[in-house]
């Protein structure tokens, strides 16, 4: 699994809008694909992909260093083998992909590509460059908002529907491969709402279109010329593209940046527990057809869930009305809950089912 990190010759890994700046105007020609290809789509949308390059203070390590917390050892080892020796106190430099979502200049791209950045630079398709500020960035969905310094009237894209998008559905990547700007590659869609253990918002399209370093927050069109995914990762055992492709679903992107457009900051809710899958042997046991809801390992002292009187054991089958079948929905039904806010908790303990009624923390660096 490779991420494109914001050094040009590193790789690292890295793991929720209806405003009216950045709801775009839809391209007013069609731009149904043609059986000659994709050449007018890629006329009418191109102007809005921008190439944007990083720089920033050195890290001072060596390839460890750039390595996130928590890796698995097999996955460290083959991303060491990809990155250089220390680069000592040189300022890191990066590049990736990026697209325009408003005519004031509003940018979306991947938080990986500008953490960390002092500076960022920012060229458009015709030749513009522009100096740009990071309006705020998430790392939980590897999504970043930038704002160019600029009054001029830019051309942008609009979001499309990702929910609507099916395996097999065509799409059409965009982006600054290895620095090739303007770079334009199509597939299809190989499979939606791919868990790809990055994080509690792993919900990933899978394309076969070709995706290469600094494609990295570039977007994924269908073929009405709408933003339905923002490339993020490749798996790939070289650093190449052997066609298994990942883009941030749009429908989750919107959230995300309306949610940074406000202040610049992600507030998500917290629960306070750490927690297991249920195991084949138990769902039998209970009559289940297979595993679903989240066992409670732990209860962290003094949290929500503890306040609520959740306990070690307790199987949680919904969240605030929403059913938990895997893990990862009990993580992005509590993330997605204002703090403050109560929900009710359905829980089978010892054979009953209860419910008991939390009131949501705020989270930081805690786990679910």
């Amino acid at each position: 699994m490779t991420y494109y990190d914001s050094r040009l010759a590193s790789v690292t890994l890295v793991a929720a809008l209806a405003t009216t700046s950045v709801v775009a105007l839809s391209p007013s020609t069609a731009l149904a694909v043609p059986p000659g290809g994709y050449g007018d789509l890629v006329e009418a949308v191109s102007p809005s992909v921008v190439f944007i390059e990083v720089t920033g203070k050195a890290s001072g390590t060596g390839p460890a260093g750039a390595m996130p917390q928590g890796m698995p050892e097999e996955l460290r080892k083959r991303f060491e083998k990809m990155i250089p020796g220390d680069r000592g106190d040189a300022p890191h430099k990066g590049v990736g992909s990026g697209f325009i979502i408003s005519e004031d200049g509003q940018i979306v791209t991947n938080h990986h590509v500008v953490d960390g950045a002092d500076s960022v630079l920012v060229k458009l398709a015709d030749g513009r460059s522009f100096e740009a500020t990071v309006i705020g960035s998430d790392a939980m969905t590897d999504v970043a908002l930038l704002q160019l310094a600029t009054d001029e009237s830019l051309p942008v894209v609009a979001f499309g529907e990702s929910d609507s998008m099916r395996a097999g559905d065509e799409v059409v990547a965009v982006g600054n491969p290895f620095g090739l700007g303007g770079t334009v590659t199509s597939g299809i869609i190989s499979a939606v709402s791919r868990d790809i253990h990055a994080g509690p918002y792993d919900d990933f399209i899978q394309t076969d279109a070709a995706i290469n370093r600094g494609n990295s927050g570039g977007p994924l069109f269908n073929n009405d010329g709408e933003v339905i995914g923002v490339n993020t990762a490749i798996f790939s055992p070289d650093g190449g593209s052997v066609g298994i492709g990942f883009a941030v679903p749009s429908d989750l992107v919107q959230t995300v940046v309306a949610d940074l457009q406000d202040d610049g900051t992600i507030t998500r809710g917290w629960l306070g527990v750490q927690i297991r899958p249920m195991s084949d042997e138990v769902a039998s046991v209970l009559g289940y057809d297979g595993p679903k809801g989240a066992v409670v390992e732990a209860v962290t002292e003094d949290s929500p869930a503890n306040k609520g009187g959740l306990e070690k054991g307790d199987i949680i089958l919904s969240f605030n009305g929403t059913e938990i079948v895997e893990l990862r929905d009990l993580t992005r039904a509590v993330a997605d809950t204002a703090p403050d806010k109560s929900a009710d908790v359905e829980i089978l303990r010892k054979g009953d089912k209860i419910t008991r009624q939390v009131t949501v923390g705020t989270l930081g660096q805690q786990d679910a």
